[in-house]
């Protein structure tokens, strides 16, 4: 697959989790199912967490990109969800920051495979760390 995280936004208040956001990018010449694909967190050298499963999913056509909010849409609390022209939004509906701080490690995986992975660098124009973002 060919999936690659080409923006990453952390929230300055952790309770307004509405506020994080990804930018999630298939770079390949075919569309790609999202379905069952688990998202981990975690740090370099520790095996992360399983926040959860992306369940039904949602399909990527080449070159399409969506935004990936770690909150609940609708809970007012969380802040108010980014939107994106051209761009579906598809909820994480998360309890507290994916982002815990610069050289965090969010993956997306199938069974063991890794299939697209982002480090955070609060520093990065993008948020991504130079050595995990595709030219």
């Amino acid at each position: 697959m060919a999936l690659i995280f080409c923006e990453a936004h952390a929230t300055a208040d952790k309770k307004r989790i509405n506020e994080e956001w990804f930018v999630l990018e298939n770079s390949g010449a075919t569309s790609v199912s999202t379905a069952g694909l688990k998202v981990i967190s975690g740090r370099k050298g520790k095996p992360g967490s399983v926040l959860g499963v992306i369940d039904p999913g949602f399909m990527l056509q080449p070159g399409e990109k969506i935004l990936m909010v770690s909150g609940v849409p609708d809970k007012k609390s969380h802040g108010e969800p980014p939107a994106r022209e051209g761009m579906r939004t598809y909820y994480l509906f998360q309890r507290e920051p994916v982002l815990q701080g610069d050289g965090t490690i969010l993956r997306l995986a199938m069974n063991q495979m890794e299939v697209a992975r982002l480090v955070y660098d609060r520093n990065a124009p993008s948020g991504v760390a130079k050595s995990d973002k595709v030219d």
